[in-house]
């Protein structure tokens, strides 16, 4: 899919505009948006409004041919609902509507032309760019794993936004940077898609290199020989019971000065959850194959910066393996030393994430970072607490680590890729509690994201961190069982308003 900018000449307008198909909004209240007024010269659009053929209800569509009062071949009317305010969920309603349509046109060529300045609270670039996302989401398609592929799409494959020309500028940054995080999108959908068999930590970090090779990052992938040697026992503790060797991906990109402290982002990586020996059920257990959607997102969001090139440091790290079963696995009742020195009474061998991600964070800290963001499908608990909806945010609660949530939570709202900060204080840090151990790794049912995060953030005391658990959000469940992409769109954001200077990323990073 393609994608452009074109500012509407002031002279000509609309009517000149020559495409297969050009989108525009009508609303419920039998409103034309100032697009339809343009097109229509002979009353065509107004009587079809009047007629009924279509409500003006978000997303209702009617296709017309030969209309009068333009130069396209077709005049898509899309309902926005109520003309004021534009709602940002009637917007996207109208754009998934006319990302449909195109699909079924034998046109090759559009142009969309809805009310991009009109959206309540936003502006043409944070239009577009939710455009342009939405129609990459829509044309997605997995099927590496299928001996017949699906047929290519057909339909319209040139998308042209039609804005004003004081915005085009703005919207052409957008368009780029949506279609960069689209991309960030489908590899991390392609690779939380993968079954295990083929997706291993291997896999991941073969990926990892490929990356480098395409944009230049730094990368260094340890075994566990090395692993061992930096004392990681909490992480090779996971990794006992498989067959499969643990992985610890390193990617670094440089955009920044040499001295920048860089944003380091840790992506828990299961290829595949089977709980070990605190066996899951096994109803919907091959979903566990998106256990690794945090390690997925971190490739993504590199992708991401790397096509646009982000003038800032990040660093990625990745701690990757399989949770499996054996006559080798962890039991319950082990205690594990951490690279931390901290050690740890495994209570659940199915609470592994926080094990591998601990040694992770401990290793972050040798990059002296300006903050960590961990991104991990660690808890059924968030999913209880804020369904498929909202991303589960934690962190301390002071001024660094304030400013740190505020600039994530704006990046998730200008994206749609949202995000609820959560408690995270030192009365749920009792229930880690263990006769044996510094710790235990489970805190019981009561609070459970929240006594996870609290376990993480031990780990975490000598530099600026967060924690986003995406157990509700990286993946859907069903008929649409699938990767979702997230939270790439977040990531991405963030790091661009941190590159930007944008206040409250700024003061986070």
């Amino acid at each position: 899919m393609d994608f452009s900018i074109k500012p509407i000449d002031a002279k000509t307008g609309l009517a000149a505009v020559k495409t297969g198909c050009l989108a525009v909004g009508v609303f419920e209240d039998k409103k034309l948006s100032q697009a339809a007024k343009e097109l229509d010269r002979h009353g065509e659009i107004s009587a079809a409004l009047k007629s009924g053929d279509i409500s003006g209800k978000p997303g209702t569509t009617l296709l017309l041919r030969g209309v009068a009062g333009g130069a396209a071949e077709r005049i898509l009317l899309v309902g926005l609902g109520k003309s004021e305010p534009l709602a940002e969920k009637n917007f996207a309603s109208a754009v998934q509507a006319i990302t449909r349509v195109f699909a079924t046109l034998g046109a090759t060529e559009g142009a969309i032309a809805l009310p991009f300045e009109e959206v309540k609270s936003r502006d043409a670039a944070w239009s577009v760019r939710a455009a342009v996302l939405a129609v990459r989401d829509a044309a997605y398609r997995f099927d590496t794993t299928k001996s017949q592929k699906e047929p290519a799409q057909s339909g319209i494959r040139k998308v042209t936004f039609l804005a004003s020309g004081a915005s085009a500028p703005a919207a052409r940054t957008a368009a780029a940077q949506a279609v960069a995080i689209a991309n960030g999108m489908d590899l991390t959908k392609d690779l939380g898609n993968l079954p295990s068999n083929i997706c291993t930590p291997s896999y991941l970090a073969d990926t990892a290199r490929r990356l480098a090779k395409e944009f230049g990052f730094g990368i260094e992938v340890l075994d566990r020989k090395q692993l061992e040697a930096l004392k990681m026992g909490s992480f090779l503790s996971v990794t006992k019971g498989s067959e499969e060797p643990p992985k610890f991906i390193v990617l670094k990109h440089t955009g920044g000065k040499t001295k920048d402290a860089p944003v380091v982002l840790v992506g828990k990586g299961i290829t595949f959850d089977t709980g070990g020996i605190s066996l899951k059920p096994g109803a919907n257990m091959d979903e566990m194959k998106y256990d690794m959607c945090g390690a997925a997102s971190v490739l993504g969001t590199f992708r991401a910066i790397g096509e646009l090139g982000l003038k800032m440091n990040v660093v990625g790290v990745i701690p990757t393996c399989e949770n499996m079963p054996s006559g080798r696995a962890s039991k319950p009742g082990d205690i594990v030393t951490s690279m931390s020195g901290q050690t740890i009474e495994i209570l659940n061998t199915d609470a592994e994430g926080r094990l591998i991600l601990c040694d992770a964070l401990t290793y972050a800290e040798r990059f002296k970072p300006a903050a960590v963001v961990d991104i991990a499908t660690l808890t059924g608990a968030c999913v209880t607490a804020l369904g498929h909806h909202n991303t589960g945010l934690f962190t301390r609660h002071d001024e660094a680590h304030d400013a740190l949530a505020n600039a994530l939570l704006a990046a998730g709202k200008a994206t749609g890729d949202t995000a609820w900060r959560m408690p995270i204080e030192d009365a749920y840090q009792e229930q880690l509690k263990s006769n044996f151990a510094d710790m235990a790794n489970i805190g019981g049912p009561p609070g459970g994201s929240i006594t996870a995060a609290c376990f993480l953030e031990r780990y975490t005391r000598k530099y600026t961190w967060a924690h986003l658990d995406i157990a509700g959000t990286a993946w859907k469940s069903g008929a649409a069982k699938g990767a979702t992409g997230r939270p790439v769109p977040l990531l991405t954001t963030f790091l661009l308003d941190c590159a930007n200077g944008k206040s409250a990323a700024k003061q986070a990073a």
